[in-house]
């Protein structure tokens, strides 16, 4: 894992977001009869430069937190600042000159492409809608990005259909790249995607930022991906983040007992350390987010709550836990975080082990 110094102001601050899908009930008249907390007040900064990490099992919000970052969807409380400005109602031209700065990759490299336009005029979408190169440059630029990704240049007239999906990715890439944006914002960009093309997809990305200053947030549900690419990893629970760590401190000292669980949960490929391995398996369902249980959102297939009194399990089931600081840069929203003796039974989960 990269880990960088963070210096000045973040380039995207996300304070208290909040996200409800309304619920409603009714063909012509409709009715609110609730909502699903997709996103339910989440604080993260992003420094420049920085690449920051962000986990979670499906459903927890982490790709509506990215859109709703991107303003694809419009918050419904909170506030977003990008370099030093409040975009969270902003609206018109100068939204449009925001997203100039912050651009999206996305998780399926079938589904993002459009079918029926030739990869010149997707990767050159951007640069016609935004007026950024003149006309009789288009073409030359989109050829010198897609030389840029890995891709032939003399593939400009094809479609997408004519791609593998590790070439499709890359034209995403291209297409993402084009503005010259500060921010890219990568929702599961290799989940879809074989191992070994993962690896060239993961290592384009560390070069182009090396090469153009780009910031990160980086979805995955791989922790051994994240642990490759990112300076910073925070865990999303249920519309929360439940955890977040600098460097290599998430995978080697765990608080938060949710994200012990999925450290628990990586395979390893040296049968003598998989024997002792302990796996945490978690009982029943992720909860709704329709109606999420009250206090904190694990404690319903919590195995650390079951080892303490009644008194002390009350707590977990009436008070939220707030992000509290255990070391610098290391939060974690639990009554009770784990003890060294539950970390050293994770010590050999190390994504990394096994590489």
């Amino acid at each position: 894992m990269r880990e960088k110094p963070r210096a000045g102001e973040p380039l995207l601050r996300l304070q208290g977001i909040v996200k409800h899908f309304p619920i409603t009930r009714g063909i012509i008249f409709q009715k609110k009869v609730g909502a699903v907390h997709a996103v339910d007040g989440v604080d993260l900064d992003i420094y420049p430069g920085e690449t920051v990490g962000l986990v979670g099992e499906t459903g927890c919000g982490k790709s509506t937190l990215a859109r709703v970052a991107m303003r694809l969807h419009d918050a419904t409380d909170g506030t977003i600042w990008f370099d030093g400005r409040d975009i969270t109602r902003m609206k018109g031209e100068n939204l449009r000159a925001v997203r100039r700065d912050i651009q999206m990759i996305f998780q399926d490299p079938y589904a993002s492409l459009n079918p029926r336009k030739t990869v010149g005029t997707i990767v050159g979408a951007p640069l016609r809608l935004h007026k950024t190169v003149p006309k009789n440059q288009v073409k030359t630029e989109v050829q010198n990005l897609m030389e840029l990704v890995g891709l032939n240049p003399e593939h400009y007239n094809r479609y997408p259909h004519e791609f593998s999906g590790g070439q499709r990715q890359r034209i995403g890439v291209a297409r993402a790249l084009a503005l010259r944006p500060k921010m890219i914002v990568c929702d599961e960009p290799v989940s879809a995607l074989d191992v070994s093309i993962q690896a060239q997809i993961l290592n384009l990305l560390n070069d182009l930022q090396d090469e153009f200053n780009l910031t990160y947030l980086f979805i995955a549900h791989d922790l051994s991906v994240v642990k490759h690419i990112s300076d910073r990893v925070a865990v999303m629970y249920l519309g929360k983040i439940a955890e977040a760590a600098d460097g290599n401190a998430l995978y080697t000292q765990p608080k938060h007992p949710y994200t012990g669980a999925l450290l628990s949960a990586v395979p390893i490929a040296d049968p003598n350390l998989a024997k002792t391995k302990k796996r945490i398996i978690l009982e029943g369902d992720v909860p709704s987010p329709i109606n999420p249980p009250s206090g904190c959102r694990f404690h319903p297939r919590c195995y650390k709550m079951k080892s303490l009194d009644p008194e002390k399990q009350e707590r977990c089931r009436t008070d939220e836990p707030e992000l509290v600081v255990h070391e610098a840069g290391h939060i974690a929203a639990c009554h009770w975080p784990l003890d060294a003796r539950i970390i050293e039974d994770l010590a050999d989960t190390d994504p990394g082990s096994s590489e």
